[in-house]
């Protein structure tokens, strides 16, 4: 991690030294003033220079992409990671020739790396992203999965004039089940439950 420590007459100007000697901006600087300085007499005698330590700020993606090569690091297989930016949206792509057991039973493994991943990134960033963890496009199947299933048990629900419960699901896919269904003016949707066991239930409308 580079840093400088630099001198001014005050703080503002040891600051821009230390951002120019390591080429960064201000946001990519963590700044720590050591000494503030002081003017003297008349502003010549007994003055003391300010005194800061600027450190670069590692970006905040780039941290994330090394907390999630950490945990690949857990799996003893040969796993990597690609991050793609757009806009506030990380897309993080896991590959690797054993890939299955990142996916886990109904997507359970990849899940929980994505919500440490989104845990992750509220630590290192300052501003707000949401954080998707795919692995060989299983978040397009899963959805489509997900979109036939809650077509299946809205037709259940509508035949058997009953409430039809879904597993439970993290609130990404309850998402999509609630979406799936919105137009539908048969039945409504509701979640309940609480974290991480809420589920959607698929109500006939009477």
């Amino acid at each position: 991690m580079r840093q400088v420590t630099a001198t001014g007459q005050t703080v503002d100007e040891a600051i821009q030294s230390a951002l120019k000697q390591l080429n960064i901006t201000e946001d990519q600087a963590s700044i720590e003033i050591i000494d503030e300085g002081k003017k003297g007499l008349l502003g010549l005698f007994g003055s003391k220079p300010a005194i800061v330590k600027v450190v670069i700020q590692k970006d905040p993606v780039e941290k994330l992409e090394q907390y999630i090569q950490n945990i690949l690091a857990e799996f003893d297989e040969e796993l990597d990671v690609e991050i793609t930016v757009a806009d506030n949206v990380i897309n993080c792509e896991l590959s690797g020739e054993k890939i299955a057991v990142l996916i886990g039973k109904r997507g359970q493994t990849l899940n929980a790396i994505q919500y440490l991943a989104q845990l992750a990134i509220h630590q290192y960033a300052d501003k707000y992203y949401t954080v998707i963890v795919d692995a060989e496009g299983y978040r397009s199947r899963r959805k489509e999965t997900l979109i036939q299933l809650a077509n299946r048990l809205a037709d259940r629900a509508i035949e058997t004039s009953k409430h039809v419960k879904i597993e439970p699901m993290p609130s990404f896919e309850r998402k999509i089940i609630h979406t799936a269904l919105q137009n539908n003016a048969k039945i409504t949707t509701d979640s309940d439950g609480v974290e991480p066991n809420r589920y959607v239930v698929i109500k006939p409308v009477k």
